[in-house]
């Protein structure tokens, strides 16, 4: 056998290699070929015909391509591994507040709002209780979707649907059609960012569908609800509104069950992180703290010099 021959054979066997990486990586991941395709940076088809040893381009670029995906996936899973793992959903007094307030919404069919600082358990109480109760929706707002027509068409797509115009009149008729009846609950997050044509969109929602809504975000939400110009821009909404929750800041029952979750018990450390959760971030920051903390204590119990440690790289003060 020639010498080139043997190079033939020996890359295919290295190409055969490399494709059952990809293979056994995707069923590692659960990853679907076009969410693999996606990450590496390649159309679908293109996978597709070269896991079938047909793809007829330019092989060496995209076997560069798939090395580095696989490269990546194995930096971040070893880099994964090496921190230590977040308590799960913690049930929180602030978080019951929340959760009372969303339940309240739901089963009244009536308007709450919920607002406060950021860092306050309002995003992760309302996914846990979307995840724990049928016919809730979240839809999370940015500054993008501030007015009526991107407002309607994001809660469209939390609510399931693919809205095929973006009349905003068409999007808010399927709406009601598909929240009509299901004694369900619409969460409206980062609602700040809203104007006032789209939140009373939203309360028509309300009024047509006898849908729970509940409008979270920071104190501009109730703000803008409840200030000077209410009485023109916001009586109808205003009226409606049957619950309030307004969360300040963290309390001392929120960082105990924080510590609790994190298995610390010291005076001293619980001192420190209650001073943590005061400051702007509040218990996302207190969480984001105990997490590098635990990591830099490496599998010892966690003192107040390694909570110290991680608030200075955190950009606290030291």
């Amino acid at each position: 056998m020639s010498d080139a021959s043997v190079i033939a054979i020996c890359g295919l066997e290295d190409e055969q290699d490399l494709r059952d990486r990809v293979r056994e990586e995707m069923e590692r991941a659960g990853l679907s070929q076009a969410k693999a395709a996606n990450e590496i940076g390649i159309s679908d088809s293109r996978l597709s015909q070269w896991l079938a040893g047909k793809y007829r381009g330019d092989i060496p670029a995209l076997e560069r391509k798939v090395s580095r995906w696989l490269d990546a996936r194995s930096e971040r899973a070893r880099l994964a591994a090496s921190l230590p793992s977040a308590p799960g959903y913690v049930e929180l007094p602030t978080s019951r507040r929340i959760a009372a307030g969303l339940s309240y919404a739901q089963m009244a069919g009536d308007i709450t709002v919920i607002y406060g600082g950021a860092g306050i358990s309002k995003t992760t109480t309302a996914r846990e209780y979307a995840a724990g109760h049928p016919n809730v929706w979240l839809a999370t707002m940015t500054a993008s979707t501030n007015t009526l027509g991107p407002c309607i068409e994001r809660v469209a797509l939390a609510c399931g649907l693919r809205p095929a115009t973006t009349r905003a009149a068409r999007i808010e008729a399927d709406l009601v059609e598909r929240l009509e009846g299901t004694h369900g609950l619409l969460i409206i997050d980062e609602a700040q960012h809203l104007n006032t044509r789209a939140i009373e969109a939203l309360r028509g929602l309300h009024d047509a569908t006898g849908v729970g809504l509940a409008i979270m975000g920071n104190e501009l939400v109730y703000a803008r609800i409840t200030g000077g110009r209410r009485s023109a821009e916001f009586a109808q909404l205003f009226s409606r509104i049957g619950k309030r929750v307004r969360l300040t800041r963290p309390t001392r029952a929120d960082v105990d069950a924080l510590l609790a979750a994190w298995e610390i018990k010291g005076d001293k450390e619980r001192e420190a992180v209650l001073e943590i959760a005061r400051r702007p971030g509040a218990l996302r920051g207190v969480t984001k703290v105990l997490r590098l903390a635990s990591l830099f204590a490496r599998g010892e119990p966690v003192r107040l010099e390694h909570i110290r440690a991680a608030w200075r790289d955190l950009g606290g003060e030291s």
